[in-house]
């Protein structure tokens, strides 16, 4: 059943393009985003451990002849823990949220505030805050049992600073005087 939370901080997003898995570059390339949820957030987790339960009880009788998994992987961490992949450390940005990512196969409705689609991409990016739709599923796959976290749109409702190590070319560079130039004969 697809819910919404709000006020969360999107990471890792890719929501005009799909990409391939960064573990399986040869995989089915999906919309995706990392979704941030500050731990001060209580209502967001509340509702999310609910919907958790649900999707488990949907499992039981959907996905896994009738026996409930004694541990099925859940999609939300700690973001102050270790990352379930590798068992390194989250990222700076993770620290004092639950971390979250969810995808798609179609693109999601990605809006602004007032709910009007946003075409313009660059308007859109790791570190801005907004709401998500999601809706949480049942799996069994390759011996893995589980919930999954399907992506069912953005909505961006305020700028924070980019979660990049991006540089500007003023940053990366100096001017180079003219002397060089005529160097080469230009």
């Amino acid at each position: 059943m697809p819910f919404t939370i709000s006020d969360v901080r999107f990471s890792y997003c890719n929501l005009f393009q799909p990409k391939a898995p960064v573990n399986n570059p040869a995989g089915e390339p999906k919309y995706s985003v990392t979704i941030l949820i500050p731990k001060t957030n209580t209502a967001a987790k509340a509702l999310i451990d609910q919907e958790l339960q649900k999707a488990i009880e949907s499992g039981v009788s959907s996905k896994w002849n009738g026996v409930r998994p004694p541990q099925p992987a859940i999609p939300i961490h700690d973001g102050d823990g270790p990352r379930p992949s590798d068992g390194m450390p989250f990222g700076e940005e993770c620290r004092g949220m639950w971390v979250m990512t969810a995808s798609a196969k179609n693109a999601p409705f990605v809006v602004d505030r007032q709910v009007q689609p946003i075409i313009d991409a660059t308007q859109v990016y790791s570190g801005m805050w907004g709401n998500v739709n999601i809706t949480f599923f049942p799996y069994a796959n390759a011996g893995k049992k589980g919930i999954g976290c399907g992506l069912n749109g953005v909505q961006k409702v305020r700028d924070d600073t980019p979660l990049t190590s991006r540089v500007t070319a003023q940053e990366a560079f100096k001017p180079v005087a003219d002397a060089v130039n005529s160097m080469f004969g230009v």
